[in-house]
């Protein structure tokens, strides 16, 4: 006796409209997980400038511009404008440790209550950057002028005076 196969329903078969879903969430990865794998990388480093802007009444923004210029290539010089031994050497190493090229560690001419990130022409992003590590504002970053307290600060990329306002932060 032959036994006949139970009848087979037809395959499910997707709406149009969840295809349609379906395709653009696939559109919407590939897109993003091609911009996250073709966009400069920030690591070997280069430098990473948060700019903060606030307008009275409206939201603070922040925008974030990549320089490829390699730390390694920027002349750092820290100097102790405080009262409290081992700064310009302690700020110099947490530097260091980013990449940037530290000269030897110096005392300023003066103490300062604000610390303040000096930088020679074509060096701002980089104070920018260097300022930000510190936890400094925007404000802090300044043309490098005679008028840095740190004798032979002159032929440097960038020079951070290291003010009262930065010893508890060394935990030194």
């Amino acid at each position: 006796m032959a036994t006949v196969p139970p009848a087979s329903e037809p395959p499910a078969r997707i709406s149009p409209v969840r295809a349609v879903l379906v395709l653009a969430v696939f559109l919407v990865a590939v897109g993003t997980l091609v911009a996250v794998g073709t966009r400069p990388s920030t690591d070997g480093g280069a430098a990473a400038v948060v700019t903060t802007t606030t307008v009275a009444g409206h939201k603070t923004t922040a925008t974030t511009t990549t320089t490829t210029e390699p730390h390694s290539s920027v002349s750092v010089l820290v100097a102790n404008a405080t009262s409290q031994a081992g700064l310009a050497a302690h700020y110099s190493t947490l530097l260091a440790g980013q990449g940037w090229s530290m000269k030897t560690p110096v005392d300023a001419a003066t103490t300062v209550s604000t610390s303040a990130v000096y930088y020679a022409s074509g060096q701002q992003e980089a104070a920018a950057a260097i300022a930000t590590t510190l936890g400094l504002t925007p404000s802090s970053v300044l043309a490098l002028t005679t008028a840095v307290p740190v004798t032979g600060a002159s032929g440097n990329d960038v020079v951070v005076v290291i003010g009262a306002d930065l010893v508890t932060q060394a935990g030194t």
